[in-house]
């Protein structure tokens, strides 16, 4: 077994263990972070497999953005873990059947690519072995993304930036219990409209109140006259 081989089936037991621990963690935002341990063993796994192309952009995208955003969201809610795990055991045979279905069906359509026992190298027409040596796969797809795929690249960027601004608009709604300030009433406030001088008539000062004599006591004797 050489290095390559060694890493990896390490990179690949860590993926598994990680993405265990996602349907098995009891705290959402663990669940969160073990998923993003699975996207770095997944990249890492493409990586050996020269798709560097692919485990920059599993990097990028999924860590770097929409982890962050389900990690702040896991974070804001106020999630009730017990209601979202009552009948979980339940379906938990017909989720291992499915899964074990899929898993099945994975390795029938990938079988055919486990026995490739030669390293595939690209085809670089009148080329020779330092071109090929120095063939780069991101520089490669870069070119189809920018010159044959353009317009497909700028309308899934602006489909992109409508749902970015629909979200924000959706999260940006007021609300009743919400105290804003309006900026431009504050500009256009005015030094004697901030503070109300009132003048009041002078009171007299109330009588003071005197103190009632204090009574004898009930069961003091009397003073007879000597």
């Amino acid at each position: 077994m050489d290095v390559k081989t060694g890493l990896f089936y390490v990179f690949s037991a860590v993926l598994l263990f990680a993405a265990f621990r996602v349907i098995t963690a009891r705290n959402p935002v663990y669940a969160a972070l073990y998923l993003v341990l699975a996207f770095f063993q997944a990249s890492a796994i493409w990586l050996l497999l020269k798709a560097e192309f692919l485990a920059i952009s599993l990097v990028l995208v999924y860590v770097g953005a929409v982890m962050v955003l389900f990690l702040f969201v896991v974070m804001m809610l106020d999630i009730n873990v017990d209601s979202l795990r009552q009948g979980f055991w339940k379906h938990a045979p017909l989720a291992g059947l499915v899964g074990a279905f899929i898993a099945l069906e994975m390795g029938y359509l990938l079988f055919g690519g486990f026995r490739v026992t030669e390293e595939t190298r690209p085809v670089v027409q009148g080329a020779g072995q330092a071109a090929v040596e120095q063939f780069s796969n991101t520089k490669e797809l870069g070119k189809l993304l920018y010159t044959q795929y353009l317009y497909p690249l700028e309308v899934a960027a602006v489909i992109l930036l409508v749902a970015i601004i629909a979200a924000i608009a959706l999260t940006l709604r007021s609300r009743k219990d919400s105290k804003y300030v309006n900026p431009a009433d504050q500009v256009r406030v005015r030094a004697r409209d901030r503070v109300t001088i009132v003048k009041l008539a002078p009171t007299r000062a109330p009588a003071p109140v005197q103190p009632a004599p204090e009574a004898a006591p009930a069961n003091a004797a009397e003073k007879k006259p000597s």
